[in-house]
């Protein structure tokens, strides 16, 4: 899968969507993705498959389960996790879903 398929797939939700942080003030709910880690197959001292950690945190500045199911659905063709924490400072949900994909 490439970045840009990701990026396409979460804009299907609707809601604005950055690649790490938007370069302007943008209000909840968004989108934004980022690529932390790779987690390569190894094999025979090089890499026999690239894999990379995808991370996607949805903002809201309330609790939406509605939303998280939309967010979910454009999911639905991948193996994801999902925490969720308040932010204080921010008054803002941070809804997180992590999967790993494998690169070309």
């Amino acid at each position: 899968m490439k970045i840009e398929e990701i990026k396409k797939m979460l804009e299907a939700t609707g809601l604005p969507v950055a690649y790490d942080h938007f370069k302007k003030q943008t209000d909840p709910p968004f989108l934004v993705y980022l690529l932390p880690e790779s987690r390569n197959i190894i094999a025979d001292d090089c890499v026999y498959q690239g894999k990379v950690l995808v991370r996607i945190e949805l903002y809201t500045d309330k609790k939406d389960p509605e939303l998280e199911k939309v967010v979910e659905t454009a999911l639905a063709d991948m193996v994801w996790t999902k925490e969720e924490t308040y932010i204080d400072s921010e008054e803002m949900f941070e809804i997180m879903y992590e999967m790993e994909v494998m690169t070309e």
